[in-house]
């Protein structure tokens, strides 16, 4: 909470909360989006007057290679990182979350940006290595893994029924606002 004084009187700002909303459109009516979570729940978002919709496009092992920067959300297994999905960005968004922080797609999930600086082939698949700003980790990829790429949207693919994902604002009073949105198309949901 940040404290700005005034005279004799106190002003209490208060912060932002950062939500990930996972689900699917229930509708969207100008600007106001509403989602069925995952969970069940509807919730409303209101998008940003120049908001941005992206799409997911399924990407395969293959495209992941050395120099590609990724966002991988994974899990601690038996000592080691597996990956949950893995998001292959577009070069114009190079660096976008790089690091090594909590993610909330699992209990206990963990999100790594970073540029992959090698793959070694194993039975189970590839381990991959990702080097971000103070660091890298060692994450295993199994065949099976959701691997996407961003592609082209636009507000028309903002369809009841369409698997969405959106990073929130919660704001103090309880709303929600996004500055983009990115959904699924051709059969391919966002895994992250």
């Amino acid at each position: 909470m940040t404290t700005f004084a005034f005279g004799s009187s106190t002003v209490f700002a208060q912060a932002t909360q950062t939500v990930r909303v996972r689900g699917s459109v229930v509708s969207l009516d100008g600007s106001v989006l509403t989602v069925k979570t995952r969970q069940g729940a509807d919730v409303t978002i209101k998008l940003a007057d120049n908001f941005r919709v992206a799409s997911v496009v399924k990407a395969s092992l293959a495209d992941i290679k050395p120099g590609v920067f990724i966002g991988t959300a994974s899990v601690a297994k038996a000592g080691s990182s597996h990956a949950l999905e893995v998001l292959l960005f577009p070069e114009a968004l190079r660096g976008t979350g790089e690091g090594d922080y909590a993610w909330d797609l699992t209990p206990d999930s963990t999100m790594t940006n970073g540029t992959v600086g090698s793959a070694v082939e194993d039975v189970a698949g590839p381990t991959i290595t990702v080097a971000y700003k103070g660091g890298e980790r060692k994450i295993s990829v199994a065949p099976d893994t959701p691997i996407v790429t961003l592609g082209p949207a636009d507000k028309s693919d903002i369809k009841p029924g369409t698997p969405i994902f959106t990073t929130t604002q919660k704001q103090a009073d309880g709303t929600f606002t996004a500055m983009s949105v990115t959904v699924g198309k051709n059969g391919v949901a966002p895994p992250m």
